[in-house]
């Protein structure tokens, strides 16, 4: 039983120490350790060091180097970097000028985050915060409500968004092994759909006049700058089918070209462009997916979810209850989306026989409840940096943030248990 008990104190650790604004990948490699320390009754003390090398680069069972975590660890870095380079060279801003030519009706104040989203960037309502802040003055919103619009708008497309870090790692071979993660993406479009519907009710409710677009002021080149973010989703289908190339390797090859093609749409020198690569790599990314492999490596290694399993398997709680509770108090408690869907689901994992749902549908609501209790969390960096910026607090969005989030959860789980029992 120690080793439960280490799994526990992991968990208290992570999540203390990401609410500390810890880094994730550090903090989940210092929880697989103490979990590791924890199950020396199970494992040897050499087996620590041999789950962390296990789940980075090298199988101990068929003696082969592995590259699969290296993989998705430089994907999710990639993804950063595009996200960085349209930033910095204000191609999000061109492209958001281009498009005010077809909403006079307080579109815009949807579009504007929705289109800062298509870049999965930590926090990135701080971007979109001053165009929002400014776009809602002239029509009279309150902070409030332009902070609700930043945010959801922001996180609109996360249900369906095939290469945001969560959605990957869920359909990893390490997760649940779905191979075509267009499966998952279709699977969720009910969710989408409700984000939508209860984001257009909100900004109904709150745009009560019309603004006149000045249309001649309007950069129609903005337009080819939705190509970079779109490109990876068109080329994961054409190269995954065609030759056969496993989801990562596809979008890590579309990001590539994106990266490439959006050199093309914009006036800079090959130096200049290349400062602005090494600008924005950076190494938190790829060391949160080895942290995080690295500790469902050791919880396996532990023998903790066997014994969890027979614990939680005795309980009086219904399955599909616990798997939407704990991924939305995670999402909750780390602000993280990425970090929710990890750590909660091996601690599903032994409801999935129970539940009477297949995999793929269990994958979209672990997916969707962690997302749910990420949005409202206090500690969600985007929460954090547009309630600062717009000089306002994330729990006064609660009365319209609790409601939104509840409905896309509700409409979802549904959706899964009637079309997708075993």
């Amino acid at each position: 039983m120690l080793n439960l008990i280490g799994v526990v104190i992991a968990f208290a650790v992570i999540i203390f120490l990401i609410r500390k604004k810890f880094n994730f990948g550090i903090s989940l490699i210092i929880g697989s350790i103490i979990l590791g320390m924890f199950s020396l009754q199970e494992i040897q003390p050499v087996d620590i060091p041999k789950a962390m090398i296990e789940a980075s680069f090298y199988s101990f069972k068929t003696n082969q180097i592995t590259t699969y975590t290296i993989e998705l660890a430089i994907l999710l870095t990639v993804i950063y970097i595009l996200a960085k380079l349209m930033q910095e060279t204000q191609s999000i801003n061109r492209l958001i000028d281009s498009l005010r030519i077809f909403f006079s009706k307080g579109g815009i104040l949807a579009v504007i985050p929705a289109l800062y989203g298509l870049m999965p960037v930590p926090g990135g309502a701080l971007f979109s915060a001053p165009a929002i802040d400014e776009e809602g003055d002239k029509y009279n919103l309150s902070k409030l409500q332009k902070n609700f619009l930043n945010v959801w708008f922001r996180h609109i497309w996360f249900p369906i968004f095939p290469i945001s870090s969560a959605m990957i790692l869920i359909c990893s071979d390490k997760f649940s092994n779905i191979e075509d993660i267009y499966q998952l993406v279709v699977v969720n479009i009910p969710a989408f759909i409700a984000a939508i519907t209860i984001g257009i009710i909100y900004l109904k409710i709150f745009v009560k006049n019309k603004v006149v677009i000045e249309k001649e002021k309007v950069d129609l080149h903005g337009f080819l700058f939705l190509l970079p973010p779109v490109v990876p989703l068109v080329f994961y289908v054409v190269v995954s089918y065609y030759f056969e190339i496993d989801t990562v390797r596809a979008f890590l090859i579309g990001m590539i070209v994106s990266i490439v093609l959006l050199y093309f749409l914009l006036d800079l020198s090959p130096r200049e462009y290349v400062d602005k690569i090494k600008k924005a790599i950076t190494w938190k990314l790829a060391l949160a997916i080895f942290g995080i492999m690295i500790f469902r490596e050791m919880f396996s290694a532990s023998g903790a979810d066997q014994i969890l399993a027979e614990i939680i398997g005795g309980l009086p709680f219904a399955p599909l209850f616990v798997i939407v509770l704990i991924p939305v108090l995670l999402g909750f408690l780390t602000g993280y989306n990425l970090g929710a869907v990890a750590l909660s689901y091996p601690l599903v994992e032994p409801f999935f026989m129970s539940s009477s749902i297949n995999i793929i549908g269990i994958s979209s609501i672990i997916f969707t409840a962690s997302l749910a209790g990420y949005l409202i969390s206090p500690i969600h960096l985007c929460n954090v940096l547009s309630s600062e910026y717009l000089k306002t607090e994330t729990t006064r969005m609660y009365k319209m943030y609790v409601p939104a989030t509840l409905f896309i959860l509700i409409v979802q789980t549904i959706f899964i248990v009637v079309f997708f029992q075993i």
